[in-house]
């Protein structure tokens, strides 16, 4: 499960966000507390009352709506019962159990999600705190309901699906069947709420996975001097469909200003991930002898990871951008170094692929790892087994002692009686 706290200005705009989502089939009032009535019965500006009456107490207070998002994975299976009493017992443990707010229940997205909306101005007139609640009290809060409910832990959702964002429905948006403004806000404030980017290029480099380009005009113009932005569905081809929203009309404003915002936050956000993405690309090139740019492509997909090449008009390759949908970062080439930069890139890859010889035995390897066995040594290949000979034999018998010849006694001549008595006497 992953929360999203944010702050905001205006909970009338929350409301009109998520009562619009009713009316287009793509949410459901879930759940409502703090109010008296039936709320099935209660029409937008009665649900606003609600609200107003408390903000009124404290005008002092400016920033005094709340809109907070839990997203659960795909794999989670959750009807609205449980879903409920997930939402009333993370709002109790982030301190605002006793405050009034609406659950709406999305279904514009692979998975499922509750937006909901209240206010920090307590009955009393005091404001409720939010500064560090995220770290203080909704990521404890989210650990626990995880453990609680059996959910897919946020730190486990790399093995989900990735993108988790539907893409705009081109064909529903050329015949008018799905109205381009709502279609392009759902993805817009999906992409800035879960992506790290840190330019308007690596920006739109992610919008344009779902079908959607943000266009600052051409030259010299006049939305280009005042730094206007507009946003657009596109084709597979990159042409325009339907009408171009501006974006100080989406909910949220993602205008240029407000993105430039995001970016210098993002910046830090991201630093975590770049090791991880360089060992990855350095992991495909380790596997192959060579290997073709479309190879390439395809062996980073297989980890999300989305490469783009820029390419200009005149064909040549000005950029790449890697996309990491796993943990919604992207990167330009140049962010991580030279080495990963468009030019060192291709100057790495080849025209034909070819596997590295000992690709067996790393992936026995990586296989031995993730098992938890043991490694069993093999007979190294280029070793030929002994054959047997007699030089072992021949050697020890060349050490053995041998009998020495037998050397014939020289006779001794007997001396005669005479000469043996002479000596005697001369001693």
């Amino acid at each position: 499960m992953v929360a999203r706290f944010v702050n905001g200005k205006s909970i009338r705009g929350m409301l009109h966000y998520n009562e619009n989502k009713v009316i287009a089939g793509e949410a459901s009032l879930l759940l409502a507390s703090g109010f008296a009535a039936d709320i099935n019965s209660f029409s937008l500006e009665q649900k606003l009352q609600r609200f107003e009456h408390l903000t009124m107490l404290n005008n002092r207070v400016k920033t005094n709506a709340i809109h907070i998002t839990l997203n659960f994975d795909g794999q989670d299976k959750l009807n609205n019962e449980v879903l409920q009493q997930i939402t009333l017992s993370y709002m109790e443990r982030i301190g605002f159990g006793d405050q009034p707010y609406l659950v709406y229940k999305h279904t514009d997205a692979a998975h499922t999600h509750v937006h909901i909306a209240t206010i920090n101005i307590k009955a009393d007139g005091n404001r409720i705190d939010t500064h560090g609640i995220g770290w203080e009290l909704s990521e404890p809060a989210r650990m626990e309901l995880e453990k609680e409910y059996g959910l897919v832990q946020a730190k486990g959702r790399q093995n989900s699906n990735a993108l988790g964002i539907k893409p705009a429905d081109i064909e529903k948006v050329a015949y008018g069947k799905t109205p381009t403004k709502r279609a392009i806000t759902n993805i817009v404030n999906a992409v800035i709420d879960t992506y790290k980017f840190a330019s308007l290029a690596e920006f739109n480099v992610i919008l344009q996975q779902f079908n959607i380009t943000a266009d600052r005009g051409a030259e010299n113009t006049m939305m280009r001097q005042k730094n206007g932005l507009i946003y657009s569905i596109i084709n597979e081809k990159g042409e325009q469909v339907g009408i171009p929203i501006k974006a100080s009309a989406i909910y949220n404003k993602p205008t240029l200003a407000n993105l430039k915002k995001q970016f210098e936050k993002n910046i830090e956000r991201r630093k975590v991930y770049k090791e991880p993405f360089k060992k990855a690309i350095e992991e495909v090139f380790r596997r192959y002898a060579a290997i073709s740019k479309n190879t390439f492509i395809a062996e980073l997909q297989k980890q999300h990871i989305h490469v783009v090449f820029r390419v200009n008009d005149n064909g040549f390759t000005y950029g790449v951008t890697y996309i990491d949908n796993k943990n919604k970062t992207v990167f330009n080439g140049s962010d991580l170094g030279k080495s990963y930069s468009a030019k060192a890139i291709l100057e790495r890859l080849d025209i034909n692929d070819k596997l590295r010889e000992p690709v067996q035995q790393a992936q026995l390897k990586s296989k031995v790892k993730a098992t938890g066995q043991k490694t069993v040594h093999q007979p190294t290949a280029y070793l030929k087994q002994l054959e047997q000979t007699n030089y072992l034999k021949l050697a020890i018998a060349k050490y053995q002692p041998e009998a020495a010849p037998s050397i014939p006694r020289k006779k001794r001549k007997k001396k005669n009686k005479g000469q043996q008595q002479d000596q005697e006497l001369s001693l």
